[in-house]
């Protein structure tokens, strides 16, 4: 939690804009190979914390939609 706190408080303090996937972590968790480690990264607890400190820090935050954002880009090729 400690970790989680210094990293989102690091994370808004440096960028105006933060874009994070808008990963459904409850059905991730149905992947059994998965679950423990997704549970145990915290994910939405990182989440919360990104959102309340862009509000206290007057920062921006984007829920980008996951659906095809680990395509190669067609302009710049990466």
């Amino acid at each position: 939690r400690d970790y989680l706190h210094k990293l989102t408080t690091h994370l808004v303090k440096q960028y105006d804009v933060i874009a994070i996937e808008d990963l459904k972590t409850k059905n991730l968790q149905k992947n059994h190979h998965l679950a423990k480690s997704i549970a145990n990264a915290s994910w939405r607890m990182f989440r919360q914390m990104l959102e309340y400190k862009c509000e206290w820090y007057g920062k921006k935050i984007i829920a980008v939609d996951p659906k095809n954002t680990s395509r190669i880009c067609s302009k710049c090729g990466y």
